[in-house]
């Protein structure tokens, strides 16, 4: 047979045997065209049905280039028809064998996917119960098929929101602006993708640095001197993602528009329409030099990132007419990946998307999957019924940011942002740039960029150049503005009832633990322990280090004493500690050295010794020791009484 060639809208050729598609306008051949290929789907062309509409003509032709032989799709679990008497037998029987069954509209609820495909059960075993739910690997499917203006918020909605939260669950929806429209989207679903249609896509106007290997991209930089509207339409794409701002009747690439509107559909003069609907000259509110019309890209699949490309039929903006959804339906996608709301994307979505069309997923579900954590709902769907071979979607990086990160930031706000500590406090510059850093790195942007585990690197070697700074300040003035924290927070703080607990001091007597919850942010809750006898035997942070002093209590003048300083509840790393004297004591009693480097082990536990040294003039009296400790910002403070008495030879 002699090879066609067929001119495509990019200017290059794309050479075939045949198309697939065989173009009929009227219904009775159209129908007896779908019993013939239903019969003997290898050795038939798939049946369209135009009725007279040139433009779906002019898509079956650029789509030859596109798509091979015929298929069978794998049929969905079951289907749902919405307004079945408004279609043609030959595009029922057509759509009939999408689905293993078929329901009736009545049955479609909030709660029919849990009816039809019940969540997996255990034993109590653990073990899955037999005929319960789908098992590791199983995955069910949903169809629905009908006419656009069927597809309403309350039918679709429930059935989108209850889908986003089975993974197990596969949503699908077959549609067009009218009859033929959704003749031709479904006679694409029964054709197979080019066997060199490989190429994958990324064109981004609102992501900068984005790349990845194996796949074909242009971000915001490139578009600023690219030719776009030539790189898209010169090329056959297996996947091809749009992404922009815009609404549902354009998608703005740079200076570049994706437009929306076919021209040759019926204008609806009781709905709104763009700025071009309401001239007699081509117009745009972009350039119309720049206009890139979607039906013309040859891709199999498309996907639309941007609000409201593809809503609900009672929830659009403008007149179908103008639509980015139907016009791609209408053009050569088999698949069209729509957002139905407004929501937020970016480099997270982008690279959960990439990473899961290289593996042969959904894009629906990567995206829906990512912004899952950023939004209230799902904002994707998959209209088509998708490939046969479709892999599970790779499981998207956690962008919740690392507790260390939410832990810094909370306690640098407290201390900058209240009144701890003074305005020419000399370590104030060093908290702020920390807080301006962590602020920046808690955004799900970076979150996405950046590699955490060398972002938390990063954030630890911070964190100890400041906890040493902080714990340099005790040794230079034990009295600094930080000793005060735990009196300061406190005055902001209730306590927490439920939280008190008996306990005993190390001195042995009764003690109470408690916990005050701060009241506003620039407080942060503490923990302390108040004994009979020791008074504040020690104050911390929930969440940071504990520490616990060993030492004689009764010592006599011109004496050594080994101290022992505990830490406890630490991070795996390093904690800055320094012991001291209370201040009417410090003439008579010293301590070295004065600050240790405590290194802590992965149970969070670490101990050092001090040398508490005893003039032999100390007036005889009560004293205490006082340890501070300092890690991620986080103060832990303990108290240890001691007495001096005279010496045994008086000789104090």
């Amino acid at each position: 047979m002699a090879q066609s060639e067929i001119r495509v809208p990019g200017g290059d050729t794309a050479t075939m045997s045949a198309s697939p598609f065989s173009l009929l306008e009227d219904g009775s051949s159209y129908a007896a065209a779908v019993d013939t290929f239903l019969a003997d789907t290898a050795r038939t062309r798939v049946p369209v049905w135009t009725d007279g509409r040139v433009d779906l003509a002019a898509s079956a032709a650029c789509a030859a280039s596109v798509y091979g032989k015929a298929r069978r799709p794998v049929a969905c679990s079951y289907g749902v028809m919405l307004g079945p008497e408004a279609l043609p037998a030959g595009l029922i029987a057509l759509i009939d064998p999408l689905a293993d069954r078929w329901l009736d509209k009545g049955e479609v609820g909030s709660d029919l996917l849990d009816t039809l495909f019940p969540r997996a059960s255990r034993s109590e075993h653990g073990d899955r119960e037999a005929g319960e739910g789908a098992g590791p690997g199983e995955v069910h499917s949903l169809l629905i098929a009908g006419l656009y203006e069927h597809l309403t918020v309350d039918t679709v909605w429930p059935l989108l929101r209850a889908a986003d939260h089975r993974p197990d669950v596969r949503l699908r929806i077959l549609t067009g602006r009218d009859a033929a429209s959704l003749a031709w989207f479904t006679a694409k679903q029964y054709v197979r993708k080019a066997s060199d249609v490989r190429e994958l896509g990324v064109f981004t106007a609102v992501d900068r640095g984005l790349s990845r290997s194996g796949i074909r991209l242009l971000d915001a930089r490139d578009m600023e001197t690219a030719d776009v509207r030539s790189e898209i339409l010169g090329t056959r794409w297996s996947r091809l993602l749009l992404q922009g701002h815009g609404k549902d009747d354009s998608l703005n690439l740079a200076d570049y528009t994706i437009c929306g509107l076919n021209s040759l559909a019926p204008r609806r003069e009781n709905v709104i329409g763009p700025i071009c609907a309401y001239s007699d000259e081509p117009t745009c509110y972009r350039p119309l030099d720049k206009l890139i019309q979607l039906r013309e890209i040859r891709a199999a699949e498309v996907v639309l990132s941007s609000c409201n490309n593809g809503p609900f039929t009672d929830a659009a903006i403008y007149d179908p007419k103008y639509q980015l959804m139907l016009n791609a339906i209408d053009g050569t996608a088999r698949d069209v990946v729509a957002a139905i709301t407004a929501h937020d994307v970016g480099r997270a979505e982008n690279a959960s998307w990439m990473e899961t069309v290289l593996a042969h997923g959904s894009s629906a579900a990567a995206f829906n999957s990512s912004i899952r954590t950023a939004g209230p709902s799902p904002a994707y769907v998959h209209f088509g019924m998708g490939d046969d071979e479709e892999a599970d979607r790779p499981e998207p990086p956690s962008l919740m940011p690392e507790p260390l990160l939410l832990t810094t930031s909370a306690r640098a706000t407290a201390y900058l942002a209240g009144g701890l500590l003074r305005l020419d406090n000399p370590l104030r510059n060093e908290l702020e740039n920390l807080a301006t850093r962590v602020d920046s790195q808690v955004a799900r942007e970076s979150q996405a960029v950046h590699d955490r585990a060398a972002k938390t690197r990063d954030l630890v070697d911070d964190l100890e150049s400041l906890d040493l700074a902080i714990a340099e300040r005790f040794v230079g003035d034990p009295e600094n503005e930080f000793s005060g924290c735990f009196g300061y927070f406190g005055d902001r703080s209730s306590i927490d009832s439920s939280s008190l607990a008996s306990v005993r001091c190390q001195c042995g007597r009764p003690a109470e633990r408690f916990v005050r919850r701060a009241l506003v942010p620039t407080a942060l809750d503490t923990e302390g322990v108040i004994c009979t006898r020791c008074s504040d035997v020690s104050f911390r942070l929930p969440t940071g280090p504990s520490l616990r002093i060993h030492a004689e209590e009764d010592l006599l003048q011109g004496s050594d004493q080994q101290v022992r300083v505990e830490v406890h509840d630490a991070r795996p790393g390093i904690v800055h500690l320094s012991l001291f004297v209370a201040k009417y004591g410090r003439e008579y009693c010293t301590v070295a050295p004065q600050l240790r480097r405590v290194d802590i082990g992965p149970q969070g536990h670490g101990e050092t010794e001090f040398t508490l040294t005893v003039a032999r003039y100390a007036a005889p009296m009560a004293y205490y020791l006082t340890a501070y400790a300092v890690q991620d910002l986080a103060i832990a403070m303990a108290r240890h009484p001691y007495g001096v008495f005279p010496a045994s030879d008086g000789s104090a």
